[in-house]
């Protein structure tokens, strides 16, 4: 079973890289946002980037670094299937998955501007912001010396394998091939 973290700046592409390995190579994808969605309906709070964000660094404060990729981490064991775990945001996530074995983190980022219009088109519950808070957002969870909050841009050094999707989806999943699935048994 070989697991595959994805960490990268928002509207990057992790999506994109998520459906090509869930659609090409039957990945199972567990997904860090549906399990916070999951859990802010169940406080009665409103699906926002907000209230993922706090609900996330309260569940790593009372639990753990790595709390919820951990719980992630169980789901894939039980399913026995190569899984993708989306939205790895904290040092913590990545060292304990990489204690588990098998694991490789991908990070994925893309020009600013372009990023934007990627959310803006999508238009989830959380990405109906402006420019403005698009980017206060993102310098608030690259960086944190607190091991329970986002710290993305440490994520992203510590990935395996970075991608740079300022291109075409379909340039993204040739890159994708070309080089995770270069990597001796995989």
């Amino acid at each position: 079973m070989l697991i595959i973290g994805i960490t990268g700046t928002l509207g990057a592409g992790k999506g994109t890289i998520v459906d090509y390995l869930v659609e090409h190579k039957n990945f199972r994808h567990l997904s860090v946002r549906q399990f916070l969605i999951e859990r802010i309906k169940e406080q009665g709070l409103e699906v926002n980037r907000d209230s993922m964000v706090s609900v996330a660094n309260k569940l790593r404060a009372e639990n753990s670094p790595s709390y919820i990729v951990d719980q992630l981490y169980e789901e894939a064991i039980l399913s026995g299937d190569n899984c993708i775990i989306e939205s790895i945001r904290t040092p913590g996530e990545v060292s304990s998955l990489r204690e588990k074995g098998n694991f490789y983190l991908i990070a994925v980022d893309a020009l600013p501007e372009l990023r934007y219009e990627r959310i803006f088109k999508r238009k989830t519950e959380t990405d109906s912001i402006s420019y403005d808070v698009f980017i206060e957002n993102e310098r608030r969870e690259m960086n944190s010396s607190d091991p329970n909050n986002q710290n993305i841009g440490k994520c992203m050094q510590m990935a395996d394998f970075v991608f740079s999707n300022n291109d075409t989806v379909e340039e993204l999943e040739t890159s994708i091939e070309q080089t995770l699935f270069s990597v001796p048994g995989n």
